[in-house]
């Protein structure tokens, strides 16, 4: 079932996306809910899915060390899908969490057939920079 362009247009990284392009998008993401203590990424593993927090919270890791916290709105998990990098962090939610999650093949899909909102999406993860305290 496609995640409703309501949900997806209340989400930062998608601003940028008209209804219509939003309602595309809403196809290739599925839901996922998590409980407390979910490992969603883990550091120096290969990554296919990429991940955006619609609710709950996540604290990210390196080197076993806390380095930042993410919650509604945050994405992770991007560099494994556009750049196909390795995970840079281990991710783990604190909370019960309500994600949206595009697999990279997804994406792939999301590229070929609409290039457009494909690089509307990779320009706002562009400009959000990559910064040590996120993760991929």
């Amino acid at each position: 079932m496609a995640v409703s362009v309501e949900r997806l247009a209340g989400l930062p990284l998608f601003s940028a996306l008209s209804p219509d392009e939003l309602t595309e998008v809403g196809r290739y993401v599925t839901e996922r809910h998590c409980d407390t203590g979910t490992r969603l990424t883990v550091e120096g593993a290969s990554g296919y899915f990429f991940f955006v927090i619609e609710n709950g919270d996540a604290e990210v890791a390196q080197n076993g060390r806390v380095i930042n916290t993410l919650g509604p709105g945050d994405f992770f998990g991007e560099m494994a899908i556009v750049s196909a990098e390795r995970r840079s962090a281990t991710v783990t939610t604190t909370s019960a969490a309500d994600l949206l999650v595009l697999f990279g093949t997804e994406f792939r899909v999301l590229e070929r057939e609409l290039p457009s909102v494909a690089a509307k999406i990779t320009k706002a993860i562009a400009e959000r920079g990559r910064p040590a305290a996120q993760a991929s």
